[in-house]
């Protein structure tokens, strides 16, 4: 039994379209075929969403916090773009 459930992969593959929109066709069949690069994808939004919330935290600890999860969220995201490998038409 998959322990992810379809929304996850769903917020996922949506937060890697809005991060990466010229490369929908290569995200979209890379998501078909692989769990890992879902996974991938499904922490990038994740790490997003705790971003974004992180206004939220105690004061003593929100930009520390914030700092943290901008570093998860570009990591990902480089993780994500490695794995999608070179754009096609690109020198």
């Amino acid at each position: 039994m998959n322990a992810r459930s379809g929304s996850d992969e769903e917020h996922g593959l949506a937060a890697a379209l809005r991060r990466f929109p010229a490369r929908t066709l290569q995200i979209r069949e890379l998501s078909i075929r692989d769990e890992s690069f879902r996974g991938m994808c499904e922490d990038f939004a994740a790490a997003e969403n705790a971003l974004a919330h992180a206004d939220q935290l105690p004061f003593h600890v929100r930009e520390e916090r914030r700092a943290e999860f901008r570093s998860l969220v570009d990591s990902l995201a480089a993780e994500i773009e490695q794995a999608l490998g070179p754009a096609k038409g690109l020198i």
